[in-house]
């Protein structure tokens, strides 16, 4: 099991820039995957972002696709999301999460078994 503290959120004018962050504490960072989710009032939670530990492959969802990046540094045991050209309907609770798999790519969020509490995004128009 890991643990998992979002970080980073706020309010942001459509447009604009923010880089969230995830700090991971457990015994085994190496063995996980992580990815983001997001989830906005009245919606679904759905897919952002994954990124695996070896390679650094990437997955993300078409509507981030040029916009959002997702990155990890595993020295620091962090996942990262940078997300540029905000747009309102970006609005929602981000999280992170991790499964344990370094090698299988997944945006199933059955399969992530650790989750953060999640950290607000606002954008304004």
């Amino acid at each position: 099991q890991v643990q998992l503290v979002e970080s980073g959120g706020g309010l942001v004018q459509a447009g604009g820039s923010l880089r969230l962050s995830c700090a991971a504490s457990g015994r085994a960072f190496s063995n996980y995957a992580m990815g983001w989710f997001r989830q906005a009032p009245g919606n679904e939670r759905e897919f952002v972002a994954v990124i695996l530990y070896t390679g650094s492959r990437t997955s993300y969802a078409d509507s981030v696709k040029g916009r959002f990046t997702i990155s990890r540094d595993n020295a620091k045991n962090t996942v990262y999301l940078q997300m540029n050209s905000l747009k309102p309907e970006d609005t929602a609770v981000y999280s992170c999460a991790a499964y344990r798999s370094p090698y299988r790519i997944s945006s199933d969020p059955a399969d992530f078994s650790s989750w953060g509490q999640g950290t607000q995004v606002t954008v304004s128009s």
